[in-house]
């Protein structure tokens, strides 16, 4: 059972128990008895639990960064916010949208359900939108048929440790952000061109060589949109077991 449908079933449990004491159980006890122990539980609980689910499902969830392929913005160890209400606000467990708030942009960094296993959430930059053709042709992406810009930039000296001597660091300018990326000029990966489908888009890593994405399983359609990532609130080396202070209180672009 995935976490939002527990605490979904937390919040049900809670808050019908403290209703049948409320309406059945309370008049009957005398005024010396004491609560049942489960309804003295279930009035603590449930405030505690519906506030811990509207948090995660309407306005911000916390993930961990598990790997490496959004190197250099975002590191293994760091702990990130994500935007619920971005895309849309939806019904948690059911994933359905009942209000929309906005739609993805291009180089917005966002959270979502992996098409081949909706269990698993990837995280990825926005690089096509609807309607877009998209190209990756010799390490650079090519949106309708124009190429995004790029310039080699000198490596910071945190990623000396973190990335192969031979990746080089690179300023892609895409639409009006503009961020880092890595690539490897020696490995040669997939490259091609797709149009994206309607209400779907098309994702990319910014470890561009290190990176499972839309180059490899197609398009996000947009039901599986999580949210977008927007702040480093925690970062663990896991090699050193340390907090890497530098990178809290990050914003993500």
């Amino acid at each position: 059972m995935s976490f939002p449908a527990i605490m979904v079933t937390l919040v049900f449990v809670t808050g019908i128990i403290w209703l049948i004491d409320m309406f059945f159980w309370a008049p009957k006890r005398l005024n010396e008895q004491k609560e049942p122990l489960v309804v003295e539980y279930a009035k603590s609980f449930f405030p505690i639990i519906l506030v811990v689910l509207v948090i995660r499902s309407f306005i911000a969830e916390p993930f961990r960064i598990p790997s490496a392929s959004m190197l250099p913005t975002l590191h293994i160890g760091d702990f990130i916010l994500v935007n619920k209400y971005a895309y849309g606000v939806r019904l948690p467990v059911l994933n359905k949208k009942v209000l929309s708030t906005g739609e993805p942009e291009r180089g917005d960094v966002v959270v979502f359900r992996y098409p081949k296993n909706p269990q698993v959430d990837y995280i990825k930059r926005v690089i096509g939108l609807p309607g877009d053709t998209v190209g990756y042709f010799n390490k650079t992406v090519y949106i309708n048929d124009k190429e995004v810009a790029q310039n080699v930039k000198e490596k910071d000296v945190s990623l000396i440790s973190l990335i192969p001597a031979r990746n080089e660091l690179r300023f892609e300018q895409l639409g009006d952000a503009g961020h880092e990326i890595l690539v490897d000029p020696d490995r040669r990966l997939v490259e091609g061109e797709a149009v994206v489908p309607a209400g779907e888009y098309f994702v990319m890593g910014d470890n561009r060589d290190n990176s499972n994405d839309s180059r490899f399983w197609g398009t996000v359609p947009e039901e599986n949109l999580v949210g977008k990532a927007f702040f480093i609130w925690m970062s663990w080396d896991w090699n050193s077991g340390g907090i890497v202070w530098n990178r809290l209180g990050n914003s993500i672009n």
